[in-house]
């Protein structure tokens, strides 16, 4: 491990030809300080947006730090998000890709959370306060890691990584009420203020952006109190500082969604006089190179002096051996969506300079499906209710439609992702290299959301890495049976019947729910789904079987589905029939008459799977 020394090395090889920078530079390493908001995504910051807010204290940081316009979280929401952060992976490689966790999982056997190597490293490590990980935490990442944490406690001269969080902006500060609204005013005037194109132009939808303005300038103060903390202490000369979004959001269809209001966050680096020297080619101002949130540890280490370990996923954008003139040529970043809550939806998106590919593994699952949480704000609420009304636009109803396994947008003319390009012509180039580009990436993890979670929890989540590895040409197959759906099913229909006779579970599995994904194209197959649907060892594939039955209106699924949900001991199980349960109520018109009591009693209690029950036997 490399240690102070390393400083007093870099400044013996930069040699004299460097003079003028040479008084600058100190043997002692720098500190760290992250400042996180939650739940915000660029559109709110007019240093980011023409239409966000002024954040003088935010913006204070970039006069002498470095603004980064494409920077990413590679997961829409907080847990999934923080633990890419924390782990320097990949969610869907090391087991972390679903919230809330229904069972954590251990670190990859060669990497410790990053925050330990700091520590190895000599310096103090603080967090004030929220961990959420999906990731077992051992003893030795946070010297501190409570309310009361702050740097103030290190010993004389000891490095240090400091973490604040603020909550100011998270999704629970728009569960207003209609009285609220009717009785508190906001400083941001709703008739001002942008209400996205794919959002109801409504007064509640007004409100609503301008409540959550109010909300982000709050959250500036508090971040120049915590600045002013720091000049006071006289620590900003040698003190690198972050600010960024711990993931995007809040307004509807952006917090647990892979758009780029769910994705694409603010981050400014305060970059300290004494360092400047670590950044090759340094100069205040934009950095349009893409970074994302599995680079950040690497990042981390890098300007530390500390080796990065071979095995973290992403790759330093800071530091030694990194120019700014490399990172504004990356252009690249990945990302994942897989359970929010109670919602399950498999989502994969891989985003390259202007344009963006995602991959609605199943597509017939709609964003707008029903997850509790998300429908406590107002908006979606009345969202919700004006799609059943028919009183929406084209554009607006696209949130409650079925989707396209394949969507592909020009983000510099689509910015809301609103025009689907995948089924032009003139894009097939660009669609069928993003295509191969995020199959390869999926492969390359591999992505072990190919299996049901239920399956990973039984089978997988003791060493996730190793799993992966053991069964990498499994997950392949399931890949590549599961993207037969981005083909013309004339094509396809060969290679489906196969997989649906196949011995492998799951690619019975992924070749059901690419015959959903079809929808009546798929209907000279259903004799094999109905074969599927009466003795398929899986009760999941049973599911999966009625499914399709429902979606294609053959049958009505109702009693299949009741059936499988009983006769299920396993809640991750489960909760998965329970998502296709809503989806067929409240998208197809499906009457379920649930009895709680007839649910095994150890699934019913867990907190998902109560979730789902509220919602469908709401009594």
């Amino acid at each position: 491990m490399i240690t102070w020394l390393y400083f007093l090395i870099i400044l013996l090889i930069s040699g004299s030809g460097v003079a003028d920078n040479q008084s600058n530079e100190t043997d002692a390493p720098p500190n760290f300080v992250w400042i996180t908001s939650e739940d915000n995504s660029k559109h709110y910051l007019q240093i980011f947006d023409p239409h966000g807010v002024e954040t003088p204290n935010i913006a204070k940081l970039a006069q002498r730090g470095l603004i980064f316009r494409h920077a990413f979280s590679n997961a829409p929401v907080c847990s999934v998000a923080r633990s890419t952060l924390i782990s320097g992976c990949y969610g869907p490689r090391i087991g972390a890709q679903f919230h809330r966790k229904l069972k954590m999982v251990a670190m990859p056997d060669s990497l410790l959370m990053f925050p330990e190597y700091l520590r190895e490293a000599g310096y103090y490590t603080t967090n004030n306060s929220k961990e959420d990980y999906n990731i077992h935490k051992t003893a030795n990442v946070w010297d501190e890691s409570s309310r009361k944490a702050s740097w103030k406690n290190r010993k004389i001269n000891q490095p240090f990584f400091h973490v604040q969080n603020f909550t100011t902006t998270h999704e629970s500060k728009l569960h207003f009420t209609k009285s609220d609204m009717e009785n508190q005013a906001t400083k941001n005037l709703p008739e001002k203020v942008l209400v996205f194109p794919n959002h109801p132009q409504t007064d509640l939808f007004r409100y609503t952006n301008a409540y959550y303005r109010d909300r982000i300038e709050e959250m500036d103060e508090q971040v120049g109190m915590l600045i002013n903390q720091l000049e006071e202490e006289d620590l900003l000369s040698n003190t690198f500082v972050f600010y960024f979004a711990d993931h995007g959001g809040v307004l509807p269809g952006s917090k647990g969604y892979l758009y780029e209001t769910g994705l694409h966050v603010p981050l400014i680096i305060h970059v300290p006089e004494q360092y400047q020297y670590l950044i090759e080619d340094f100069t205040p101002g934009d950095v349009d190179g893409f970074v994302s949130f599995v680079d950040f540890a690497p990042t981390m280490l890098n300007l530390a002096g500390v080796d990065v370990p071979e095995a973290f996923d992403g790759r330093a954008f800071l530091g030694p051996g990194v120019s700014l003139k490399e990172l504004n040529s990356r252009n690249t970043t990945y990302s994942y969506a897989d359970r929010f809550d109670e919602k399950y939806d498999l989502v994969r998106a891989v985003r390259k300079g202007r344009f963006k590919y995602i991959r609605n593994f199943q597509p017939f699952t709609v964003d707008g499906l029903m997850n509790n949480y998300r429908y406590k704000q107002l908006a979606y609420q009345e969202w919700l209710s004006l799609f059943r009304t028919s009183k929406l636009s084209e554009e607006q109803t696209l949130f409650f439609n079925p989707r396209l396994p394949e969507a592909l947008y020009d983000l510099e003319r689509d910015p809301y992702e609103i025009h689907n390009l995948a089924t032009s012509g003139e894009m097939k180039a660009v669609l069928d290299e993003m295509r191969v580009m995020l199959s390869d990436w999926m492969n390359s993890m591999p992505d072990l959301s190919m299996f049901p979670e239920h399956v990973l929890i039984q089978r997988a989540f003791s060493d996730p890495v190793e799993f992966g590895q053991e069964y990498r040409d499994e997950i392949s197959r399931y890949i590549e049976i599961a993207n037969l759906a981005t083909q013309p099913f004339s094509i396809v229909k060969d290679a489906l019947s196969e997989a649906l006779r196949s011995s492998d579970s799951w690619q019975r599995y992924w070749a059901i729910i690419v015959c959903s994904s079809f929808g009546k194209q798929s209907q000279t197959l259903i004799g094999e789904l109905e074969h599927l649907l009466k003795n398929d060892s899986e009760s999941i594939n049973r599911t999966r079987a009625a499914e399709y039955l429902g979606l294609t209106d053959v049958q009505d699924p109702s009693e299949m589905l009741i059936a499988q949900l009983y006769g299920s001991s396993d809640a991750a199980e489960a909760l998965l029939i329970l998502n296709t349960i809503v989806l067929m109520k409240d998208h197809k018109g499906h009457r379920f008459n649930l009895e709680p009591d007839r649910i095994d009693a150890a699934v019913a209690a867990n907190v998902e799977v109560s979730r789902r029950l509220k919602y469908l036997v709401p009594n």
